[in-house]
């Protein structure tokens, strides 16, 4: 059978989805019954399948049948657009649960990052993001304590960590570094995103500038590999 046919399969089932002829987490027909309505073999119903599966406008529970995926964000649109931020723009309302939150000595790698000396106190906080209660990313940052001390005092679970950089702080953010990679989860980040392994997740590694060119913050975000996918734009900013 040409392979336009389960190109054309795929390309109507992609069309239905955007139509609204099927929503988020609606079932779809089963590859036997995609392949008699359209006439073609287990083999190109397969094909177009795993597709879009991987593409991530549908996925499958074994056993249980074909589904619709929710549509995929654009994870922070700018180096220094916050989660709380994106996700007010996305009609979303943002929360955090704090996971972790530390004074740690900077390592080797650390100092070289935020350019401090090693063992100099950092502050270590990571928390679990959710948009409209549904978890979405895990964030690790990473503070000079000296530019930012008794962070830890504010609530760390409902604000902003930039609005409370430049807020309470009185820092001015005006560049950010980032780099992008795609990796497994491990077990426990399946569980803390209700993923279910094999799962693939988006991992962002940032660092955030203040004027002047001291870092502020080196943060690095794990996002559902189902949910994100992340747009890097150039933001060119005279440091002064």
């Amino acid at each position: 059978m040409p392979e336009t046919t389960y190109v054309q399969l795929k390309s109507q089932m992609i069309a239905d989805i955007a139509n609204g002829d099927f929503k988020p987490h609606d079932r779809l027909p089963s590859q036997r019954e995609l392949g008699k309505q359209y006439g073609l073999s287990h083999m190109s119903v397969r094909r177009a399948i795993n597709e879009l599966i991987s593409e991530g406008f549908i996925y499958t529970f074994p056993g249980k049948g074909l589904y619709v995926a929710e549509p995929k964000q654009e994870a922070e649109m700018g180096p220094l657009v916050s989660f709380t931020e994106d996700m007010k723009m996305r009609g979303m309302t943002a929360s955090s649960r704090v996971l972790n939150t530390e004074i740690v000595g900077a390592s080797t790698m650390l100092a070289n990052m935020l350019q401090i000396v090693v063992g100099a106190p950092v502050a270590f906080l990571r928390r679990l993001r959710l948009a409209d209660g549904e978890p979405m990313a895990i964030q690790v940052s990473y503070l000079p304590l000296a530019l930012c001390p008794n962070l830890f005092g504010h609530d760390l679970a409902h604000e902003s960590l930039f609005a409370i950089l430049t807020d309470f702080y009185g820092l001015h953010l005006v560049d950010g570094q980032r780099s992008v990679e795609a990796v497994l989860a491990t077990e426990e980040e399946a569980a803390l995103l209700n993923l279910t392994l094999p799962a693939a997740l988006v991992v962002s590694e940032q660092i955030t500038y203040l004027v002047g060119g001291a870092p502020i913050e080196f943060a690095r975000s794990v996002y559902r590999g189902d949910r994100y996918r992340l747009r890097i734009e150039k933001e060119t900013r005279t440091r002064r």
